[in-house]
Parts: C-alpha cells; structure tokens; sequence
C-alpha cells in the first residue's frame, strides 16, 4: 500500500489525489490536507463570487474526496501542528500543493498607508476568507486605484462597480456586500505598466465591463496601437485587444448614464503611494513605453487621485519550515516538481502563480508520474510507512481537531440554508463559526 500526503486542498491538491487514484486504484491512500476546516483553496476563497460556473469544478473535487482512498483532513496547519518532517516519516510520498496565498509586494514608498490592499486581502475579504473577513476597507472616497493588468484586476473592478441587483446569484459574502451598498466611488482607474497588447486580460472578463449597470469602461483612443498590428496577436489576446478598441469608440455622452468610470490608464508605472493621516490620497506614476517588451520609464511624473488603492500584481506562496524555498520566485525550490527525495510541490507551489485551474491537473498528473517512477526506482525507500494510522495517533496524541470531508458536508449545509435568497450560500467567515456548523 503506498501512501501520500498532499497539503493544500485547492484545484492542484485534487487533481493530484486525482491522479494518485489513477495510477495505483485501490492500492493507494491519500491524505488531504488543509488549514481550514473547508476545502477547495481558491475556488472557494478566489474565484470571483460572481462566477459560478467556474466554482462548479469543485463538484469533480468532491467526487475525488467521497472516494475510499482518498480524505479529507482539514482544520490542521502544516509546519505548527505538524512539520513536513513528521508527515515524511509517515507517508511515501508529501506533496506540497498550497497554492500562492500571499501578495506580491509593489516595494513602493507608502505601501503600508491605509486602505491600501494586495489582491490576496481584498479578494479574500469579499469571498469570506477567515483570515480576511475583517479587513474593512473605506468606499467612502471617490477614486480607487487597481493596479496591475490581469484578471484579477478585472475581478477587483467589477465587484467595486456592481451594484447590489447585480450579486444576485453569487455567494459574495454579506459583509462586503453591506460595505459595497455605501460605496461613494465614482472613478476607478486600471494602471498597467505596458500597453494593450501586453495585457494578460482574458475576453470574458473584459467583456463583463460592458454589461454593468452603473460603470461604463473607458479606454484613451491615443493608448491603442495601429489596428494592423492585431493581426500578429495570439487570437485570444486579439479579442481581449478588440473590446478595448470598443471602449474607445465609446462615445463621450454614453458615460452621463453611468455613476462609476473605469479608466484604462495604459503606460502608466506606479513610483508611490502618497498620503497623510496614516491614509491614501494618490498615487505617483511615471509614463511608460514599451521597448522590447519591457516597460521603461520616460522621466514623465503626474499624480493619480486615490481614496483607496488595490494591488494587483501576483502572488507569492507561503514558505513551510525546513522547506527549501525561492524567495525571488515567490515558489518552492524544485527541479519539475521534485524537492527532496520524497518531498514534492505542484501547481503553483511549484511553478508560481501562472495557468488556469485547468492547467493544474495536468500538472497533478506529472507528479504523480514522478512520484510512481521515484518508487519504481527504490528512492523512496522500502515502503513500510504507516500512513493513515499514524497520522491519526499522532493527531490524537496532539490533540488536534481535524474535520473530516463528512463535516465539511455539515458545514456546507449550513451554509446553504442561511443563504440570502437567490444565493447559493452564506459562508461562515470564522473557523470558530466553521468548527461549531459541523455538529450539524
């Protein structure tokens, strides 16, 4: 029997238990493990609240986590309930599939003034993330500044232009929703370093900016490339490009309906945050061109007014003790997924913050291969390793409150039936909340 530990219960720790199953059917067991006393990672606490369909891949998870082998073995923090060390004399194989939960930093001057968040904290605050449920931020200013050129950024914006009408069907939770309600923003502006054709914005998420009821997009006609050069895009860029070349041809008397203006601010480098009182008022920004694909500062400075400032520019995963880590890349060290013998990372704990949630099965599927040919060649010593009971004694031991995937059913539940109506649920926003819906 081979056993596998995989830490982190998001889309690339399931599609390893996944894969797992695949490879060695009923002559493997999986232990999954997660922080929280609820699983999925960023498809719970990431994904947009507005964008169901795409939380939908989570039925496949559970699916992966009712099946015999593989479990569920939440609410248990690896590196202070239990180190890797212990994990790796237990099981043949720990693969570390967490995921990149934090920002990365803007290392501008001003960063730490208030009402100034990385995406990880602001995303999370809207979709109920414990660690993030009391961020708070103040709406009542004008002008937020969204800095970065993905969709992330996008998700930021929309959720800072709809009105509450337009939540109807998602699971935002109801304490950004009521803080969203009192909103006063009337501009928020979308800074990218580089141009248009550099933008890493999918047409889907860009296209949502057209449907809003009270914000209308806006695009400087001067930012946009000669149409021709189009034609050497990638088709999807090619897309995304043709509906900023919609917003510019936006006439000026379309924006009279509209409270909230996104502005594209392209060529645009933040130099710093500016502020007084502890509080963001501006942002410093330098003009760009691009050269070679790189942006490279003209000397030209203007200031951007800002009542709030939401960085959106990458994340960084959480370094475990006694892990080698590389702090540049923000990402375990790993040669394709390989750590130390026996010790594995996948998704992006491996290969940093890139790719769809699809992209992290394939990825699951290859370190599993590595994982079976590392057996195969006697790397992983001679099996014999506990696995799942000795987990559990040594949880007992501990005494550790793990919450299995059957709580999680519970906790669910709950969720569910304190829904507002429409909504799919109301997620509990406190691990205390969490651990007490699990009696049921």
């Amino acid at each position: 029997m081979r056993h596998i530990a995989i830490i982190g219960s998001g889309p690339a720790g399931y599609y390893t238990a996944e894969a797992a199953q695949k490879q060695w059917g009923d002559d493997v067991r999986v232990d999954v493990f997660d922080m929280l006393p609820v699983p999925y990672g960023l498809i719970r606490t990431g994904v947009a609240p507005d964008h169901q369909s795409i939380k939908g891949v989570s039925k496949r998870y559970e699916a992966t986590a009712l099946s015999d082998n593989v479990r569920f073995v939440g609410n248990v923090m690896i590196g202070k309930d239990v180190s890797v060390a212990e994990l790796q004399q237990l099981y043949d194989a720990v693969v570390i599939a967490t995921g990149a939960p934090h920002d990365r930093k803007m290392d501008l001057p001003g960063e730490d003034l208030g009402n100034v968040f990385g995406s990880a904290a602001f995303v999370g605050w809207y979709n109920g993330h414990p660690m993030f449920a009391n961020l708070d931020p103040d709406l009542s200013g004008d002008t937020a500044v969204v800095i970065g050129m993905g969709n992330v950024a996008l998700d930021v914006t929309r959720i800072l232009s709809k009105s509450r009408a337009e939540f109807a069907g998602s699971d935002i939770v109801a304490h950004a929703l009521d803080i969203l309600d009192t909103s006063k923003l009337k501009r928020i502006v979308v800074l990218g370093r580089r141009g248009p054709h550099q933008i890493m914005m999918t047409p889907k998420e860009l296209g949502e900016l057209s449907h809003l009821t009270r914000a209308a997009p806006r695009v400087d006609p001067v930012d946009l490339p000669e149409e021709g050069e189009d034609a050497l895009l990638e088709p999807g860029l090619r897309k995304s490009v043709t509906h900023l070349r919609s917003f510019a041809a936006i006439p000026e008397s379309h924006y009279a309906d509209y409270p909230i203006e996104i502005e594209f601010d392209f060529f645009a480098s933040p130099r710093a945050l500016i502020g007084s009182a502890g509080k963001v008022e501006a942002v410093e920004v330098e003009r760009t061109k691009v050269e070679a694909g790189r942006a490279v500062g003209t000397g030209e400075v203007y200031t951007i007014p800002a009542s709030m400032v939401v960085c959106c520019i990458g994340y960084r995963s959480s370094p475990i003790p006694d892990v080698p880590f590389d702090e540049r890349a923000g990402r375990f060290a790993n040669d394709e997924g390989r750590i130390l013998p026996g010790l594995y990372c996948v998704g992006w704990a491996r290969r940093g913050p890139s790719g769809t949630i699809g992209t992290n099965r394939p990825d699951g599927f290859s370190v599993v291969e590595k994982i079976a040919e590392d057996m195969a060649a006697g790397a992983l010593g001679h099996g014999g390793k506990q696995g799942r009971p000795g987990f559990d004694a040594l949880a007992e031991r501990r005494g550790l409150d793990v919450v299995t995937f059957r709580d999680w059913k519970k906790i669910e539940a709950q969720e569910e039936a304190r829904a507002r109506e429409g909504a799919p649920r109301e997620k509990f926003v406190d691990v205390a909340d969490m651990i007490e819906a699990r009696k049921g």
